[in-house]
């Protein structure tokens, strides 16, 4: 049972980690430009407001979570 509950868990976060990644803007301006329009003008110059810093936080604990949750599995398996 908690197996199956580690691999949803497992799966859903694989899938956040791949949304979160993929609306960060590189130096080309991804998908987080085109997406975010001029929402980023509303958070103004504060830098650990913007867009791109929430998202690269989410990544570092969405990640982290990734890799718990892999660990979880090796040992489960």
């Amino acid at each position: 049972m908690w197996l199956t509950v580690v691999r949803i868990l497992h799966l859903i976060l694989s899938l956040i980690l791949i949304a979160v990644v993929l609306l960060q803007s590189g130096k080309a301006q991804g998908l987080s430009g085109a997406i975010a329009g001029g929402s980023e003008t509303f958070f103004g110059k504060n830098k650990g407001r913007t867009i791109d810093a929430i998202l690269e936080k989410w990544t570092s604990v969405v990640a982290i979570a990734f890799l718990v949750t892999s660990i979880v599995l090796f040992f489960l398996s």
